[in-house]
């Protein structure tokens, strides 16, 4: 994968169910969060049901998929980043420029967080104020998620304090597990994807001009998703026989 700000990564994701007519709409979506939150691992447990333990530093990949939202074809995109952070005085927000250029390009935002890390919370706040002032005007489709509900005991941010900050940012709050439930990834994503969806209308989503432009590679596949899922097959097997 190219780390070039300027260059992403189209990985077509099987389609389920498989369309056979032409998408009439564009869903575009940014997953935005600080370092090992999970962002990743979100995105492939939604677009595959996989899960995938342990990833190499994302330099920004762009999964692309069709899919049918209440009986409508779609064609979503869902944009990987690489991390933010606060800077030394807790008040701005370090983005890379190929993140900036991510908000700009998308249509809807997942803001990450972990429930077992309190300074990745602190960035959502930060996070949702730089992607309005990119966005000053009209509604910003965007959900806030806690992944990692399954570490209970290492939780350093409570439920009512995650339900708390969305409601203040205006959009809804999930806990999500990557590792252990498809189901509550998949519902935040449909949600956002929904009210995109309403959001867009009639259109095609390609309401701005100019932002991201991607870089389509030659012969964009699968074999990056299969050598990491090999990889992980890999260690249990060699696990169980250590056993």
């Amino acid at each position: 994968m190219s780390s070039g700000s300027s260059n992403f990564l189209l990985v077509p994701i099987p389609e389920y169910p498989v369309l056979d007519c032409v998408p009439n709409k564009n869903v575009k979506i940014v997953v935005l969060g600080a370092s090992n939150v999970g962002k990743t691992a979100l995105i492939v447990r939604f677009l595959t049901k996989r899960f995938i333990g342990d990833y190499e530093a994302n330099t920004g990949a762009l999964y692309s998929r069709k899919i049918n939202l209440d009986g409508e074809q779609v064609s979503l995109q869902v944009q990987d980043t690489p991390c933010v952070s606060l800077q030394d005085d807790a008040e701005g927000l370090y983005c890379q420029e190929q993140i900036n250029r991510s908000i700009y390009w998308a249509d809807g935002y997942v803001l990450v967080f972990s429930i077992t890390d309190l300074n990745s919370y602190r960035t959502i706040q930060p996070l949702y104020q730089h992607v309005r002032r990119i966005h000053p005007s009209g509604n910003i489709p965007v959900i806030i998620v806690g992944n990692k509900s399954d570490l209970l005991r290492a939780r350093q941010v409570p439920d009512h304090e995650g339900k708390a900050l969305a409601d203040e940012l205006g959009g809804p709050y999930f806990e999500a597990s990557a590792r252990e439930n498809h189901e509550s990834v998949q519902a935040a994503f449909l949600h956002l994807c929904q009210e995109i969806s309403r959001a867009l209308g009639g259109g095609n989503g390609e309401k701005r001009k100019g932002g991201l432009h991607l870089a389509r590679p030659k012969s964009p596949n699968m074999q990056e998703l299969k050598r990491r899922f090999r990889q992980v097959l890999s260690s249990k097997v060699k696990s169980a026989t250590a056993l």
